[in-house]
């Protein structure tokens, strides 16, 4: 059972076989003679001849699906595989049934954007919210070889479109939302919505499948041959019948069953709630019981940068990743709701991403605050000044200003902070790294940037 098959020169183990596959980024057969230094004892090639077992075949990728299905699906199935869909709101998703189950005591494992976690809460970062299908393949059997039988998935579209998760069926499958994102990628909406329905289409026959019924696409994921429910604040089996929050959390009220039954969560917006409601049926289809779930949803904690909020003073400092127009809208609706003062925000929008939804995003960044800064984001090689071109098309308000060091940026919308008022840092979250025009990587985590202000501001009031 020991996983034996990788595509990763530099992870190979002695004994393993490297699987040279074409990428984007490059092509495995460059680094062939390196897998066989780290220890490679098979590889399998379009052409060459090596000084280990050579295999050629017309196809490497195939050869590798064939390969992880008859060596490992039949362990993979054995799994309850939990997978969440959508545009925005697969992190929260995921992250929220991990521990739900954890603290059931029954093990689950979690892969998607913020990395791979297992082992109390012990994350392991990956390079996609849906790793490649070697790497999903070795990460499930990791999990299983722990004793791990439940885990939850960020099911993406990438992972759909690039047949990441070639031959996975899933236990649970949940679609939150669909909102313009990817397009640089899959070119239409059909096709992104096409991608994300594979999920559904992919429900092991006593699954259970959660729709949201307020999401105006959500008819395109209710198949007929699954078993399903929808949910919803306007629609939906499943509704919520009351709904209230304030900087200390959301109480919502669910009608479930012909009952009214309510719950109280840290996590703050409507948007959040629909993230929980899936949690809570997922649990009851697995027999839980229902005073069982109220107890356990006011523990559930939201992951590192999605709405976590900083106390200053009178004032709120609230880091998301939310880096999609409707992602950025549903954030600051929801701190505009709790602020009695002014609301600020730093973002920027992404290089060599989407470019259509750039005049979009900084729409509702002017339209919903009293200031926004826009700032660095990872270019990818784009120019800031091509970037912000973008997203000034069509722009007709003035309440913004343009800073390109990202920490200089966050520096000044906290100098903007004066009684009651909130700041959103966006588009970063729980990501630790930036990107330099040049290409390099360097350690740029907002939380620690906005602390360590926090901490000067602070030193220096004292020494006044």
């Amino acid at each position: 059972m020991k996983f034996n098959i990788r595509t990763d020169s530099r992870k190979i183990k002695k004994g393993d076989i490297f699987v040279a596959l074409k990428m984007v980024n490059g092509d495995g057969h460059d680094y062939i003679e390196q897998a066989i230094q780290n220890g490679a004892a098979m590889i399998v090639a379009t052409h060459g001849d090596y000084s280990v077992k050579t295999v050629i075949v017309e196809d490497t990728r195939q050869y590798l699906i064939d390969y992880l299905e008859s060596h490992y699906k039949k362990y993979i199935d054995e799994m309850c595989l939990i997978a969440f869909t959508g545009t925005n709101g697969k992190s929260t998703s995921v992250h929220l049934i991990y521990q739900a189950l954890n603290q059931l005591g029954i093990p689950c494992a979690s892969i998607g954007t913020v990395g791979f976690f297992m082992k109390e809460g012990k994350r392991r970062y990956l390079a996609n919210t849906s790793p490649d299908i070697g790497e999903m393949y070795e990460l499930l059997m990791e999990a299983y070889e722990e004793g791990y039988r439940h885990v939850a998935i960020e099911a993406s579209s990438h992972g759909f479109g690039l047949d990441r998760l070639h031959g996975l069926t899933y236990d649970y499958a949940t679609f939150s939302n669909l909102t313009r994102d990817h397009l640089d990628f899959h070119k239409t909406f059909e096709n992104y919505a096409a991608c994300k329905r594979q999920l559904f289409e992919r429900l092991k026959p006593h699954g259970l499948s959660m729709i949201n019924a307020d999401d105006p696409y959500h008819q395109q994921f209710v198949l007929e041959k699954n078993r399903h429910i929808t949910f919803g604040f306007e629609n939906g089996d499943v509704r919520v019948v009351d709904f209230n929050m304030d900087m200390h959390g959301t109480h919502f009220t669910l009608k479930l069953d012909q009952q009214e039954i309510d719950f109280f969560t840290p996590i703050l917006g409507r948007y959040n709630v629909s993230n929980l409601i899936p949690i809570i049926l997922i649990l009851k289809d697995m027999g839980i019981a229902m005073e069982k779930i109220q107890t356990l949803i006011p523990t559930l904690e939201a992951p590192d940068g999605r709405i976590e909020c900083i106390l200053f003073g009178t004032n709120h400092i609230v880091i998301d990743y939310a880096h999609t127009p409707d992602g950025m809208e549903k954030v600051i609706t929801t701190v505009n709701e709790l602020t009695k003062g002014n609301t600020y925000v730093v973002f920027c929008c992404r290089g060599n991403r989407d470019r259509p939804k750039r005049p979009m995003m900084m729409k509702v960044a002017t339209d919903l605050t009293k200031f926004a800064i826009v700032t660095r984001d990872n270019f990818f090689g784009e120019s800031l000044e091509h970037v912000v071109e973008d997203m000034l098309v069509g722009n007709t308000n003035t309440n913004y200003e343009v800073c390109l060091d990202r920490k200089e940026a966050i520096h000044k919308g906290i100098d903007l902070l004066e009684d009651q008022d909130s700041l959103l840092v966006l588009g970063k979250g729980h990501e630790d790294y930036l990107y330099l025009p040049n290409g390099q990587k360097i350690h740029f985590y907002d939380k620690e940037v906005i602390m360590e202000y926090l901490k000067e501001k602070e030193g220096k009031k004292i020494a006044q």
